[in-house]
């Protein structure tokens, strides 16, 4: 039976490893599943009734040489800047690749579109944007492109131990 087929009252795999890990924590919000796919932060803006910037949307990228995968948690009405993510998580002469479906899926556990910023596969490389600081609630992904879990910004770290840091465009 596939995700999309799954009776009532049954979450998929990645919403259910998301919300243990949430109940670990202490984390008082579990994952919500809405209606319809949330695989943009447009999408799960408009799910929500939310403004797109109170998206916690994660980018992946792949560091160079060492095959990590650097995953940085900004808001939804932003655009990472490459160039910055890049000098804080790599040495000299290392570069940032884009990260391809099978790279996301392989190192988080989770499909583009419901990456959560905790309860991965393998721990990445984590960087907050400081953008998100702009709001008193965010939403983030639960590990499917259908599961939400509400947050505040200052809990990102809390619960993942990343450090903020200015990655936008400006």
């Amino acid at each position: 039976m596939n995700e999309k087929n799954l009776p009532d009252g049954v979450l998929p795999d990645g919403v259910l490893r998301v919300a243990a890990e949430l109940q670990r924590l202490g984390h008082p919000h579990a994952p919500v599943m809405l209606d319809d796919a949330a695989r943009t932060a447009q999408q799960a803006a408009d799910a929500l009734g939310v403004g797109l910037g109170q998206i916690a949307k994660s980018i992946v990228f792949r560091r160079k040489p060492d095959g990590a995968a650097v995953l940085v948690v900004t808001s939804g009405d932003k655009r990472v800047d490459e160039k910055k993510v890049q000098a804080l998580v790599c040495g000299e002469g290392q570069k940032l690749g884009r990260a391809d479906a099978e790279f996301v899926k392989a190192s988080t556990g989770f499909s583009i579109g419901g990456v959560s910023p905790l309860a991965h596969a393998m721990p990445p490389v984590l960087l907050v944007d400081r953008e998100l600081f702009r709001f008193e609630v965010i939403w983030a992904a639960a590990g499917h492109p259908h599961g939400v879990f509400r947050l505040a910004p200052q809990d990102l770290g809390a619960l993942t131990g990343a450090p903020v840091a200015d990655v936008a465009l400006d």
